[in-house]
């Protein structure tokens, strides 16, 4: 089958699918019909926001559905109607079996890590939040249970010490681009030997990736430096770590995303230490210098800066 013969259907919703979306494109791939999510209200004017995929597929004219109920029959027959011939998924929601049994050719995921490891709603975050030094893209083919499915391939990158959440995604979405065309052409091709991910593990079991909630993000001061060095890490730019600063009278709520391993120190955690142009805080084994911090309905600004206009004398973080 040649490229332009096959008929795709892509399902995603956020940047990191759109890159993916517009590589098959600009590779000139027949793509019949694009799946994204519902547009949702955003800001203090609830202006209805579009998604990159959907940005891109009305710039491109591209038949676009964006259904409430992915199991009403309307949309199912929509979907039968393209007569796609294959599926590909990335960052989207949980796909019911009649939709990822459709195409002939099947359905395949693009996630953001190296399964079996991590599977779960934010691959990337872990990753980071535990320290590891490598990540990656997979693809594989779906089947019931969420991120289980037989791999198809991998790439890996190193994730470098100063590198945060930010700076991983992006690299695994230009990654996963890459990864996507490739997985297509070898469909194509029927260069195929899926790895199945039960053998890969050998008995032992996956490390997971849960959604990140708020208190994920709260720093726990008790903890090694490199721990909360790495939490922070592992949440910047996006949702941001955070914490309480207080005094006997006042409670300051603040995000921090960036920090940096301080020295050894005996104060006790959460004990707050100041100069002019420097922040600290006292973990289980060593200071953490804070290098970019926010106040609450403020800016993200340096630590020399958000001192210029806070006084932090006699605080303490919790």
């Amino acid at each position: 089958m040649k490229k332009e013969d096959l008929k795709i259907v892509f399902f995603g919703t956020p940047e990191f699918a759109k890159n993916s979306l517009q590589k098959i494109f600009e590779n000139g791939y027949n793509i019949v019909g694009v799946v994204t999510m519902p547009d949702k209200p955003a800001g203090r004017g609830h202006k209805m926001l579009h998604s990159p995929v959907k940005e891109f597929a009305i710039e491109n004219g591209i038949e676009l559905m964006q259904p409430q109920n992915l199991k009403s029959q309307d949309f199912i027959d929509k979907l039968k109607s393209l007569n796609a011939d294959l599926f590909v998924i990335i960052a989207f929601r949980m796909l019911p079996e009649v939709v990822w049994k459709m195409p002939p050719m099947g359905t395949f995921n693009l996630h953001a890590s190296l399964l079996p490891k991590y599977r779960g709603a934010a691959p990337i975050n872990w990753a980071v939040i535990n320290g590891d030094s490598k990540t990656g893209v997979t693809t594989f083919f779906l089947k019931h249970e969420i991120d289980t499915g037989d791999i198809i391939d991998q790439e890996q990158i190193d994730i470098l010490p100063d590198d945060n959440v930010g700076a991983v995604h992006d690299k695994l979405m230009n990654l996963g681009a890459d990864l996507t065309l490739k997985t297509i052409s070898r469909i194509i091709e029927g260069d195929l030997a899926p790895k199945n991910q039960s053998e890969l593990l050998n008995g032992a079991e996956p490390t997971l990736a849960p959604k990140i909630f708020r208190e994920t993000c709260r720093i726990d001061w008790n903890r090694p430096a490199l721990k909360v060095h790495n939490l922070v890490r592992g949440l910047s730019p996006y949702p941001a770590a955070w914490s309480i600063f207080f005094n006997d009278s006042n409670e300051l709520n603040v995000k921090i995303f960036k920090t940096s391993i301080g020295e050894p120190t005996t104060l006790p955690c959460g004990s707050i230490v100041t100069t002019k142009h420097s922040l600290e805080v006292a973990c289980a084994d060593r200071m953490l210098v804070v290098e970019q911090i926010q106040l609450a309905g403020k800016k993200n600004m340096s630590s020399a800066d958000f001192l210029r206009g806070t006084d932090l004398s006699g605080y303490k973080a919790r």
